[in-house]
């Protein structure tokens, strides 16, 4: 346990992000270096609280008091060792995750949480500098044979997981390169590809076999899966996007936040010279307030929008911590991302009633009104209809389901079934509809956290090992009766 009086003695404390002229004319990451010292410090801010909520808190189970103590003590090493004990990609969780730990932390009932997603990041960064993560090759192969689909998150945790307990993996992609949103999804200012290429690289060292642009259910069919491996897991993510069926929807530019995001990824790793979906010197609409819509923002941001205005139907949220959601739950508070404090207009409680085209048939305005809830329910506000300039409109609402795979896909060829939002069925063993085959991810609990991905892919392949081996050593880090009930 870290210095118990720490908290007492010491604020909580985060680096400093990069100016904003300085930032918006790059795509590196926003944060400046954090010194090592400072971090101890924050470290030790972990208190003596007896039962560490922030275990609760994160789906992996992060060790998280263990390894506070160790940094704190400058014991470096062996908190990369307790930071990989529970999580296989923690420079991204701790680049990505919304650190659900913190909300958890016993220290933030009446202060400031331990900075626990920036000690982790800390770790792991330094455990790379410092060559200590290298390959774990398997002491033996099982001679068994297992076909992870989708390569994002939980596709990773599950294909490491997997080939460290002796079988022999191969992960399709339909991309062309490995990563799923990872790569293509997450702008460059959050999380450079450079964290993504150097995994992927021990991964392969260990034994991963990667195959890119791979349409299972086409380029390889259900029948030729299920004759090669003696298991699968799918892990294909959600991937359609919510739309927004209103009038005017048909016109040019407006896209989703993936048809935006994908090319400008493409820009930063060499492929275009310029996106062909650019926000330059345009009046930028984004329409949704989460993470997807800030990654819009920041990036349209950094190709020299001309304004940007993010749109959220639901209220603004209240600075501070509200009763709804009490400690040690997920508070639902204003917050301000990176993105947000580098400029654009944020509007809540507003419904988009249409998009407003011109003579050629491009969006030029969107039209929205102010809206009022009453009973879980959205009303109008009669008189607060006006336009707002839109040149180009993204849709960042969220995703509703695996897409394709769902409806009549490679799933109904290996007879997996869905349910009705589209996600794949599976039971508290993280088997499907179909023997062998298993479902991991937001393929099957739908649109959720980089944290929980890595978490179900960690625990399929624990599932797995025990069905391809009889027994598993291998850490299941979600109660699987727990997950049945939250996923359905």
């Amino acid at each position: 346990m870290a210095d118990p009086t720490g908290f007492m003695k010491n604020g909580r404390e985060l680096p400093k992000r990069r100016p904003v002229e300085v930032r918006i004319s790059d795509w590196r990451e926003v944060y400046q270096p954090f010194a090592p010292d400072k971090l101890q410090t924050q470290a030790g801010r972990c208190m003596d609280c007896g039962i560490p909520f922030c275990h609760n808190g994160c789906p992996l189970g992060n060790l998280i008091p263990e390894w506070n103590d160790l940094v704190r003590t400058d014991s470096w090493r062996a908190a990369s060792d307790r930071l990989h004990a529970t999580n296989n990609f923690p420079e991204f969780t701790g680049r990505l995750c919304p650190a659900p730990c913190e909300a958890a932390c016993v220290l933030g009932i009446n202060s400031d949480a331990v900075t626990i997603k920036q000690v982790e990041v800390e770790i792991i960064d330094r455990a790379w500098a410092e060559g200590w993560v290298a390959p774990q090759i398997p002491a033996w192969l099982s001679g068994m044979k297992v076909a992870v689909v989708g390569s994002g998150p939980a596709g990773l945790a599950a294909a490491q997981q997997l080939t460290r307990a002796g079988h022999e993996v191969t992960v399709y992609e339909s991309a062309d390169r490995i990563g799923g949103l990872l790569r293509y999804g997450i702008p460059e200012f959050k999380m450079e590809k450079r964290h993504l290429d150097r995994r992927l690289a021990q991964m392969e060292a260990e034994g991963t076999r990667f195959l890119t642009g791979v349409h299972v259910g086409t380029d390889l069919t259900a029948e030729q899966l299920r004759a090669e491996f003696n298991a699968v897991v799918i892990a294909t993510g959600a991937t359609v996007p919510r739309d927004l069926p209103v009038p005017g929807r048909e016109l040019a530019g407006i896209y989703s936040a993936m048809e935006y995001l994908v090319p400008a990824n493409r820009v930063q790793l060499g492929d275009f010279d310029s996106s062909p979906i650019d926000a330059a010197g345009k009046h930028v609409v984004i329409i949704g307030g989460g993470d997807t819509g800030a990654d819009c923002l920041g990036t349209a941001h950094r190709q020299g929008a001309r304004s940007v205005t993010q749109l959220e139907i639901m209220p603004r949220p209240v600075d501070l911590r509200p009763d709804s959601t009490p400690w040690p739950t997920w508070p639902l508070i204003y917050r301000t991302s990176s993105a947000h404090e580098e400029g654009g207009e944020r509007l809540f409680a507003v419904n988009t009633e249409r998009f407003v085209g011109d003579e050629h048939g491009n969006v030029r305005a969107l039209a929205l009104h102010e809206v009022e809830m009453f009973d879980g329910r959205f009303y109008k506000v009669e008189g607060t209809e006006r336009e707002i300039p839109a040149d180009l409109v993204l849709l960042a609402m969220g995703f509703v389901s695996i897409g394709d795979a769902a409806k009549g896909g490679f799933l109904e060829a290996l007879g997996v079934e869905v349910d009705s939002r589209g996600r794949a069925i599976r039971d508290a063993g993280w088997r499907s509809t179909t023997d062998g085959v298993f479902i991991a991810g937001d393929a099957g609990r739908g649109q959720s956290l980089i944290v929980w991905a890595i978490a179900e892919g960690r625990a399929a392949a624990a599932a797995v090992d025990a069905y391809l081996s009889g027994s598993s050593a291998l850490p299941a880090p979600i109660r699987p009766d727990t997950v049945a009930l939250a996923a359905r």
